[in-house]
């Protein structure tokens, strides 16, 4: 597999997944570890309007995720760059944020914080 270019050694990966399909405004991959394998599930383009709660919340986390490892905390910004929701439709997003807290996939960088300047990290960091 390394040979084709297919697999590798630096652990990037799933790093570079996560990057293209934000890249191509794909819905988040999923992941699942089998007995003796690993399968990741990519998806066709869908609009944010047909993507359904736990596909938002899942496509918000990852990008916590990636922007963690690029030293970048996820802003309401940011999150709507990834879905490319116009800046008037701002609270579309702020709710994708609050349901994804809600769900404990991230948290805020500071408790308190001014919700327009609120920085976001992934739970575990």
């Amino acid at each position: 597999m390394r040979r084709v270019g297919i697999c590798e050694e630096r652990g990037t990966g799933v790093d570079k997944v996560v990057f293209e399909t934000e890249f191509h405004q794909l819905p988040a991959p999923i992941w699942e570890k089998q007995e003796g394998a690993f399968r990741v599930t990519l998806f066709a383009p869908k609009a944010l309007r047909d993507m359904d709660k736990h596909e938002k919340v899942h496509a918000c986390y990852l990008h916590a995720c990636l922007r963690y490892v690029n030293r970048e905390p996820v802003t309401n910004t940011s999150l709507r760059e990834r879905f490319r929701v116009e800046p008037g439709n701002a609270a579309i997003v702020s709710r994708i944020i609050r349901d994804a807290i809600e769900a404990g996939r991230i948290k805020p960088v500071e408790e308190g914080q001014a919700k327009k300047a609120a920085r976001y990290l992934p739970w575990w960091a």
